[in-house]
């Protein structure tokens, strides 16, 4: 199996990909630690991070292929070379660049751009991606990936901005096959009152929040 359809099936199995974003003087990886003994096993980071693509070597170096990182919020094709030369196997983008996904697909790594509307939707698949992050989720709400799923039966959605632990199974019923973000797995906040096991608890409490929710699908319009 490639890396891209292992990533892929990795994602559909946990249903989740956690979001880190740190300051720079963070060290990521007892953070990726945490959400890795929460039970994920694709991580994103965004290339927003100072020194990412540092991270992204020291991740690969540390756990080898126990988590995958992806790389977020990339823009250009320029951008997923180097984080694909830095060792991730995802290139997620808040929007639909078919350039940003051909240079993912001619490397063999997945692809997860971002989109919104019915077009943008539809030009991502045309472009080969592997699955689609609907951002920002919480415009459409839950109802909106039902829509999307109608027209698009065959496609993986990932909804990203303002899934919480009381939505995350309302988005998944609704056709979503994972939930995706940043603070509602890891929050500054919370990790300086009650440790960095406040991650792998958050982890692991989405997992089985959306694994439930898989097991009692209603069937969609």
């Amino acid at each position: 199996m490639s890396i891209r359809d292992e990533v892929v099936q990795l994602t559909l199995r946990t249903g989740i990909m956690p979001a880190i974003k740190i300051k720079a003087e963070d060290d990521i990886l007892p953070y990726v630690q945490a959400m890795m003994e929460g039970g994920a096993r694709v991580v994103e980071i965004t290339m927003t991070t100072p020194g990412v693509l540092d991270h992204f070597r020291a991740i690969a170096a540390a756990f080898g292929g126990e988590v995958h990182t992806a790389a977020g919020t990339v823009l250009d094709a320029a951008t997923a070379r180097q984080a694909i030369d830095a060792g991730v196997s995802v290139i997620v983008s808040p929007a639909t660049k078919p350039e940003v996904i051909a240079t993912a697909k001619r490397y063999n790594v997945a692809c997860y751009p971002g989109a919104f509307t019915a077009t943008e939707v539809l030009t991502a698949m045309e472009a080969g991606a592997d699955m689609v992050k609907i951002f920002p989720a919480a415009l459409g709400g839950p109802k909106y990936m039902t829509n999307l799923k109608m027209v698009y039966p065959e496609l993986n959605l990932i909804p990203s901005g303002g899934i919480n632990l009381d939505t995350a199974a309302e988005f998944i019923h609704a056709g979503a096959c994972a939930v995706s973000g940043a603070r509602n797995f890891f929050n500054y906040e919370m990790v300086k009152q009650h440790g960095v096991s406040w991650v792998t608890e958050q982890v692991a409490t989405y997992i089985d929040i959306v694994a439930k929710a898989k097991a009692s699908m209603p069937p969609l319009p």
